[in-house]
């Protein structure tokens, strides 16, 4: 199939292949993410979505092309990464400020903490409804706790496109309505476009402006009240969620919280 056509996209795939060990994990995926919007990629687990991610980071080896459109400065595009989980030492003796130091000073730790890092981390926790959590222990944070402090590093970058893995996964659903809202404001606010993975449909009809339907190729691309039906869930994730997901969707709408929304492969 052939993605919409955008004039100015933040990111274009195109007939991206990845093969791990001989295994073929994406075939031919073609799609365009739009600039400054939402764009959701979901898929039941397997589909490659995380590793469409990492083709993007440049972390595994791919076939076909991705492109990075440079923004209206000319300059490359700036990326942050908010990744699924954090492989971290829960007993390391680190505060939340200053881990958020060690992604902008040179200087080790020991040597202290400049002032302007510190107002820096401050405001950045700020900006993610954190502020609180500067002085708390890193190995304390719960998993919204961690999200929203690994949201602040990456907006450390000022990023053009902002790259998320699941930032909700192991959050409670009314934690992931409010992350979700907060990406929202800050998308907004300081004008980045926004790919996330997510496995909740609910969010994503509810959040997102666009989707990526994936399940090692691309099944469907579009805004989710016009791609989210029973027809392409079937093919997305199989007989069962498109049965389940005809019951559901046309009787909701976008924020609807209704349990039956919140449907999980």
């Amino acid at each position: 199939m052939q993605p919409l056509p955008f004039v100015d996209p933040a990111v274009a795939f195109e007939g991206v292949s990845v093969n791990l060990a001989g295994v073929p994990i994406l075939t031919q995926v073609s799609a365009q993410v739009p600039r400054g919007g939402c764009t959701a990629i979901v898929g039941p687990n397997g589909a490659g979505k995380t590793t469409l991610l990492l083709a993007l980071l440049g972390q595994v080896p791919h076939e076909g092309m991705i492109r990075l459109p440079p923004g209206p400065a000319g300059r490359p595009p700036r990326l942050g990464y908010v990744p699924q989980r954090l492989a971290l030492d829960r007993g390391l003796p680190m505060t939340v400020l200053e881990f958020m130091v060690m992604g902008s000073q040179r200087l080790p730790l020991w040597f202290g903490q400049r002032r302007r890092h510190q107002d820096q981390a401050v405001e950045l926790l700020g900006m993610v409804r954190a502020e609180g959590l500067a002085r708390r222990q890193v190995g304390a944070l719960s998993g919204g706790e961690m999200q929203r402090v690994l949201l602040a590093l990456a907006l450390q970058q000022r990023p053009d496109l902002l790259i998320l893995d699941e930032p909700a996964a192991g959050v409670d659903f009314q934690g992931e309505q409010i992350f979700c809202e907060l990406l929202e404001g800050l998308r907004r606010e300081h004008h980045f476009t926004q790919l996330i993975v997510s496995h909740d449909l609910a969010t994503v009809t509810h959040h997102s402006t666009y989707v990526i339907c994936l399940n090692r190729q691309v099944v469907a691309v579009g805004p989710p009240r016009e791609v989210l039906t029973a027809e392409t869930l079937t093919a997305t994730f199989g007989l069962h969620m498109g049965l389940v997901a005809s019951r559901a969707l046309p009787e909701t709408g976008p924020g609807c919280t209704a349990s039956c929304c919140a449907l999980k492969p």
